[in-house]
């Protein structure tokens, strides 16, 4: 159980970063993006194919990165300047995306062509070059003796891909919650509040919607080339249904958190991350389920993150029209006695 529950953290983590690209395009911008599909895969194809030719990790994620913003870019260019429906903007991208990545995973074929898929199982990773200076601390022995004590069981190799991903995605957080607070930021929130009022300043909501939807696949395809470095492998089909992921999880953390401010709301996206991965690992293990029930379990969760709520805000709402009612009734009990009371005292005429 120990054990599932850490790899469900460890990726969840991983997985937090995409969510808060998604929680950028769909909350702060309002904009129905579905470029998240396709560039997930993106990141995770160019830094997969970068680490293979050789090059570092940490430039291959660099790069991947910037891919990732400029896919953004043009859907943002398709909805703003081609006058495309968002919605439809994101599909054609992600479409187009679809052919992208195999061809720039191809790259590392002799033909060139198309290619699903690429294992990096012996190859340097941002990860095993951060594990190897990590496993000289002597940090792993410690707190696995530690756990050990209190009678855990099933401990994981290692606990530096945990603190590195914390520490990464704790530094993104903060980096989002200055930038959406600098001038731009709150541009771009002004933008996907109301159009019309940001433009009677004289601002550019073009250029904002691009910029936002850029600076969002830039994080998803962050992610997804920390998921492929993590998992060991690029896949053609790793980004299907990633933007339901970064929904549910923007959701949970709304749901239980909640959005009093930016800073709340963004910790609350993460923490979304982290419990939606850790739901999904221990439906998992339920008996009568396999990997293959991933998508209708994920479906299932964001149905019940969605309904909850609602019945919760209902509950709450009745809670306190019933206070309500009984304050009024409580006064109104107390006018009558106390009216009652003074009529009684009222000396009556001889």
């Amino acid at each position: 159980m120990f054990s599932a529950i850490f790899g469900s953290v460890e990726q969840g983590i991983i997985y937090a970063i995409m969510a808060l690209g998604v929680y950028i395009t769909f909350r702060v911008l309002d904009f129905p993006d579905l470029t998240v599909d396709g560039s997930f895969v993106t990141g995770a194809a160019v830094a997969a194919t970068m680490i293979v030719f050789g090059y570092h990790p940490l430039l291959a994620t660099g790069v991947a990165i910037v891919i990732g913003f400029m896919a953004g870019c043009i859907t943002g260019l398709l909805h703003t300047k081609g006058k495309i429906n968002p919605l439809l903007a994101g599909i054609l991208m992600m479409i187009a995306l679809y052919s992208i990545n195999l061809r720039i995973m191809g790259l590392t074929s002799e033909s060139s062509v198309g290619r699903p898929n690429i294992p990096l199982l012996n190859a340097e990773t941002l990860f095993s070059k951060f594990y190897a200076f990590w496993s000289t601390l002597g940090i792993d022995e410690t707190i696995n003796q530690f756990f050990s004590t209190l009678g855990v069981k099933y401990l994981p190799s290692t606990w530096g891909t945990l603190f590195l991903m914390i520490i990464a995605t704790l530094f993104i957080k903060v980096v989002v919650d200055w930038f959406l607070q600098t001038e731009i930021g709150l541009a771009i929130r002004a933008t996907g509040d109301n159009k019309k009022m940001i433009r009677s300043f004289s601002a550019n909501t073009d250029t904002l919607v691009i910029l936002g939807l850029g600076l969002s696949n830039g994080l998803v395809a962050f992610s997804g080339a920390l998921i492929a470095q993590y998992s060991k492998f690029s896949d053609i089909g790793m980004g299907i249904g990633m933007i339901i992921i970064g929904l549910a999880s923007v959701i949970i953390g709304e749901a239980i958190f909640g959005t009093k401010t930016i800073m709340r709301t963004t910790l609350a996206v993460i923490a979304g991350a982290i419990i939606y991965r850790i739901v999904l690992g221990l439906a998992l293990r339920v008996d009568f389920l396999d990997t293959g029930d991933m998508k209708l379990i994920t479906a299932v969760i964001v149905i019940a993150a969605l309904i909850l709520p609602q019945y919760v805000d209902k509950r709450r709402e009745n809670k306190r029209k019933a206070k309500r009612h009984a304050e009024r009734v409580t006064t109104y009990d107390h006018g009558l006695n106390k009216g009652g009371n003074a009529i009684a005292e009222t000396p009556t005429d001889k």
